[in-house]
């Protein structure tokens, strides 16, 4: 090869019938070797866009995973030997000259899945994993989706614009990430959770329109769909009410969804925070599938039975439940009760309507036919009852529902849901003050505001915010809200939330004080990047998506971070490190 020839003519997954009698170049990867008589082998060899069979003469010094360029004439397979599972399965290189461009040493595990590979292998060898097939293509529809959300909103005006990585520390829910500052000893910089206070200062900017795919970092614990540091699609506007930001989010989403699948999204259902907290159990609802949760308490409005005498009393009906052994029903109450249930009770359904359980025999009549008229259930079907405060009863048993129900993350489609109207505030604390839902800076609904004056500190917890939030098949995509803007409903809110002036000023007063020349009217969302990807690949994993994430435990594998750092740093920083508690 002279320096004025490409390497390579072709990618190795891209040849085709149609490419016959051409002398191509190509490079890549051994994927396997096959020995043909004594001096021919069959090399496949691998690049990012799949393999190519090539008969090559004195192949012997030729193992799995040297890098290699080789130079054939493509020509159809033999007779019966076309691979129809494979996109170059017609055709082969011939007569080829192969020049290895590096050797390698036997890969830790085999790359082409048939075999599977702990996680803690692959991760500490992320290098090798990313050439198998399924790292490819997660990776790239991963690049697709960035792509198709970047033109879909700037087809809608929207800003580009970066925020910054270095800031000041501000309370948003979870632990910041900090930065010890070299200039300005005994200071930290915190990495953003989120850019939320700069978008809204780009809004008082006279941006008005501005997104970014942003970097968010935040020090909670991790799991299948959580990392420490994540991708978000982030945007805010000025002058604009929740329904158009709404459609904002959709028409990025449908855009992803089309470059990925090819299918058109449609219009996304939308339901409210309480309805879905009544019929899910979950202000996240999977919808995929039924096993709706049903209400009951008017069922047993005048029971005799002390367990159901609870303010609320709901039930899962299951279909063909009543096979589940008595030591799986154990296990389900015991997962209830983990839950935060009191118990569980369960109820077999026999042959016309007759109940199988050890309280049945605490029930009216009349009970036992409301119950089976009102759950619809059939012989064959199991019972599951929750009787306790409503809050609680609707969490134990939306999680029951989803361990009893949830498809795998390939099966249902994409179901995706808008959820609405949640509350402003979650609960209050023992000073009466109310709690915030969301962050401080989440307008209540127009109705409801008036409810921040009363006297009486429940009536915070039935206002209503502008908030909503997108969900996928039962994850979380993101959230978003209308903004406070003006100042008197912002210094209302801080009020009920017992922080003083005083105290906003010091956690906020960059944004207050921006507030003070000229706020717009404006709303916004974020959603995570990683979890769309996950789903939209078929993961159950956030970590098949990201090129190189964080164990559960938040180890990296391959870099073996967080990892200690020289004492010259430390010196540097002014920074001493106390001994390790042991708890």
């Amino acid at each position: 090869m002279t320096d004025s020839l490409p390497m390579r003519t072709d990618h190795c997954g891209t040849l085709r019938a149609s490419d016959i009698g051409r002398r191509v170049s190509v490079c890549g990867w051994v994927a396997r070797r096959r020995e043909h008589g004594e001096h021919l082998a069959f090399i496949d060899l691998r690049d990012h866009t799949g393999l190519i069979q090539c008969v090559v003469d004195g192949a012997h010094d030729l193992r799995s995973e040297y890098v290699v360029r080789i130079t054939g004439e493509v020509r159809s397979r033999p007779e019966g030997t076309r691979n129809d599972n494979l996109a170059t399965g017609e055709v082969e290189l011939g007569e080829c000259e192969v020049e290895i461009l590096n050797s390698a040493e036997p890969p830790p595990f085999q790359l082409d899945e048939r075999v599977e590979v702990d996680e803690m292998v692959r991760l500490a060898h992320r290098y090798v994993d990313l050439r198998t097939d399924r790292m490819q293509r997660n990776l790239r529809v991963r690049a697709k989706v960035n792509g198709s959300l970047r033109r879909a909103m700037d087809d809608q005006g929207f800003v580009e614009i970066e925020t910054p990585m270095l800031i000041a520390s501000t309370p948003e829910g979870a632990r910041d990430f900090v930065v010890p500052s070299r200039l300005s000893p005994g200071s930290f910089y915190a990495l953003p959770q989120s850019p939320q206070l700069f978008k809204q200062l780009c809004m008082v900017g006279g941006i008005d329109r501005y997104y970014q795919i942003a970097r968010c970092l935040r020090d909670e614990d991790l799991r299948a769909d959580r990392q420490f540091e994540f991708m978000q699609l982030d945007a805010e506007a000025s002058f604009v009410s929740q329904e158009e930001v709404l459609s904002f989010i959709s028409v990025a989403v449908a855009a992803a969804v089309r470059e990925v699948t090819g299918e058109e999204l449609g219009d996304v259902p939308r339901m409210t925070w309480h309805e879905a907290r009544e019929r899910f159990g979950s202000d996240k609802p999977d919808t995929r599938f039924g096993m709706e949760l049903i209400e009951l308490t008017p069922v047993f409005a005048a029971t005799e039975f002390n367990a159901f005498k609870a303010s609320c009393i709901k039930g899962l009906r299951v279909e063909g439940g009543a096979e589940f052994t008595r030591s799986r029903l154990d296990d389900l109450t015991d997962r209830a009760k983990r839950w935060g249930a009191k118990g569980l009770v369960w109820m077999r359904v026999r042959a016309d309507g007759e109940l199988d359980s050890p309280v049945a025999k605490f029930l009216s009549a009349d009970e036992i036919a409301g119950l089976v008229v009102t759950t619809g259930a059939v012989e064959g079907d199991l019972l599951l009852i929750v009787a306790d405060e409503r809050p609680a009863v609707c969490h134990v048993l939306g999680l029951l529902r989803l361990e009893l129900g949830r498809p795998p993350v390939t099966e249902g489609g994409l179901q995706f849901l808008w959820v609405v109207d949640f509350p402003l505030f979650e609960a209050l604390d023992d000073d009466n003050n109310p709690i915030p839902a969301h962050h401080p800076f989440t307008m209540p609904h127009a109705d409801d505001v008036h409810l921040l004056d009363s006297a009486d500190p429940q009536d915070f917890l039935k206002v209503r915010s502008q908030a909503y939030d997108l969900v996928l098949n039962g994850w979380e995509l993101g959230s978003g809200s209308v903004r406070i803007h003006r100042g008197d409903i912002q210094k209302r809110m801080f009020s009920l939330l017992g922080i003083t002036d005083d105290e906003a000023q010091e956690k906020f007063g960059f944004l207050l004080d921006a507030f003070r020349f000229g706020a717009p009217p404006h709303a916004g969302f974020a959603f995570g990047i990683d979890r769309l990807v996950a789903l939209l690949a078929g993961e159950e994993n956030i970590r098949e998506v990201i090129a190189f994430p964080k164990t559960q435990s938040g180890h990296d594998p391959l870099t073996h971070a967080p990892s200690t750092i020289d004492p010259a740093q430390l010196e540097e920083l002014g920074l001493r490190l106390l001994p390790v508690r042991k708890d």
